[in-house]
C-alpha cells in the first residue's frame, strides 16, 4: 500500500479488487470509468450532469487542447480546472494515440514526434519532456507519458522498435517530471506497449513497473484487434505489472470489456464509446444495446431502462428521445449520453459491491449472459 493508492478488497476468486486513489481533488473509488472530455469537455454533457452522477475524474487530451485553445490560454485562465470549471480530477492523455492515428502526417524519431496540425496544417514537435512540462503547466492531476502505439497486425520489428522507444521516453518523462514539478499533486503514469507479442508485453510491463511511476497503463489495445485478443492480452500483461499501483487500460469502455478488465485487476477505464454511440442513437441497457431509431420505439412511452435512476430515464421516454433523434435535435445526444455514462457508473458501482461480497465472478457472468443473450 502507498499513500496515493490503497487496495481495499481483493476478490477471492479472481484478480478483481476495489481501491481508493487519494487525490487532493477528492477520493476516486476504484474500479472507475473516466468519461472522455477530449477537448476539455465531455461531449453533450454538462459538468452539473457529471456531478449528479458522482463523477470524480474525467479525461482530457493534451494533443487536442494544445492545438486549440493552446497551452498559453489555459495557463492564463489559471489552469485546465478553472478554464473548464471542473474542480475534480482530470487525467490528461499525452496525445500519443492521436499522433499514431495521423500516420500520413507525422514522423516518429527517437527525439520525439513531428506532426501536422489537423486544424491548419502547421508543423509541431512533441518530445517526452515537452509533453510532461505542458501537462504540469496546465495543472493535470494525472499525466500520461508520450508513447508510441503500433497497429495490431504490425510487423514484429516495428512493434519492438515502438516498445523500445516508449520505454526510452518513459525514462525521459520521469526525469522531466522530477525536474519540472513544483508540488506533489500531479501524478505521472507510465504506459506499457509491446503490441500482441506476449514476451515483449511481459518485458515492457516489468520495465515500466521498475520505474518510479504513480500508476501503470496498458496502451496499444483496442486498436482494431478482436475482442478475444484484447482480453487475452490484458490478462497476460496484468500478471507482470506492479500490483501495488493503479492499473489503467486505455480506450476500453464497453460494459462487457469493462467487467472482463475488472476481473484481471484493472482499476481505471476510459473510452469515447458511451458518448459516441449516443450521437448515433444507441443506448446501453442490461439486455444489450438498443437503437432508438427502431420503429418499435415510436410509441414506447417507457424510459430507456425501467429501473435506471439517471436524469434521462427519470424524465423522458424512448418515444420522445426517438422523436428528438429523428428530427436531429441535439437534446437526443444529451439525454442518451447522460444515460450511457450513468449506466457504466452504475455497472462499476455494482461490481465494487460484488467484489466486497466476494461475489464478482457470479455478478460478471450473470451480467454478460443477460447482456449478450
Amino acid at each position: 500500500m502507498n499513500n496515493y493508492f490503497e487496495i481495499l478488497k481483493n476478490d477471492s476468486d479472481s484478480s478483481a479488487r476495489t481501491g481508493r486513489i487519494n487525490s487532493s481533488r477528492g477520493i476516486i473509488e476504484t474500479p472507475v470509468f473516466m468519461p472522455v472530455g477530449t477537448k476539455a469537455s465531455v461531449k453533450a454533457v454538462l459538468k452539473e450532469n457529471l456531478d449528479e452522477m458522482g463523477c470524480m475524474i474525467i479525461l482530457s487530451n493534451l494533443y487536442h487542447i494544445y492545438l486549440s485553445p493552446g497551452i498559453e490560454i489555459i495557463k492564463k485562465a489559471g489552469g485546465i480546472h478553472k478554464f473548464s470549471s471542473w474542480s475534480k480530477n482530470i487525467l490528461t492523455d499525452s496525445g500519443g494515440f492521436q499522433v499514431f492515428s495521423l500516420s500520413d502526417i507525422r514522423k516518429i524519431r527517437d527525439e520525439g514526434v513531428e506532426f501536422k496540425s489537423i486544424i491548419d496544417g502547421s508543423k509541431h514537435f512533441f518530445t517526452p519532456e515537452k509533453v510532461i512540462k505542458m501537462q504540469l503547466e496546465i495543472g493535470s492531476d494525472i499525466m500520461m507519458v508520450l508513447d508510441e502505439c503500433s497497429i495490431f497486425d504490425a510487423d514484429e520489428r516495428v512493434i519492438a522498435e515502438a516498445a523500445r522507444r516508449t520505454l526510452k521516453w518513459a525514462r525521459q518523462s520521469i526525469e522531466a517530471y522530477n525536474m519540472f514539478k513544483n508540488n506533489d499533486d500531479s501524478k505521472i503514469f507510465g504506459i506499457v506497449q509491446g503490441g500482441f507479442n506476449k514476451n515483449l508485453r511481459k518485458y515492457c510491463a516489468q520495465s515500466v513497473s521498475e520505474m518510479n511511476f504513480d500508476g501503470i497503463a496498458l496502451g496499444g489495445l483496442s486498436v482494431g484487434e478482436s475482442r478475444e485478443a484484447t482480453i487475452e492480452m490484458i490478462g497476460h500483461t496484468s500478471q507482470f505489472v506492479d500490483r501495488e499501483k493503479p492499473l489503467y487500460i486505455m480506450g476500453l469502455g464497453d460494459p462487457v470489456g469493462i467487467l472482463n478488465g475488472i476481473g484481471f485487476g484493472v482499476d481505471m477505464f476510459d473510452c469515447v464509446l458511451p458518448t459516441r454511440i449516443s450521437r448515433n442513437g444507441s443506448a446501453f441497457t442490461k439486455y444489450g444495446k438498443i437503437n432508438i431509431k427502431n420503429k418499435k420505439y415510436s410509441e414506447d412511452f417507457s424510459p430507456i431502462e425501467a429501473d435506471c435512476n439517471c436524469y434521462s430515464c427519470k424524465n423522458y421516454s424512448k418515444a420522445y428521445i426517438k422523436h428528438l433523434h429523428k428530427n436531429k435535435e441535439i437534446v437526443s445526444s444529451i439525454l442518451l449520453s447522460i444515460h450511457n455514462i450513468n449506466f457504466l457508473f452504475e455497472l462499476i458501482r455494482n461490481a465494487r459491491y460484488a467484489i466486497a461480497e466476494n461475489n464478482f465472478i457470479k455478478f460478471k457472468n450473470d451480467f454478460i449472459n443477460q447482456y449478450e443473450s
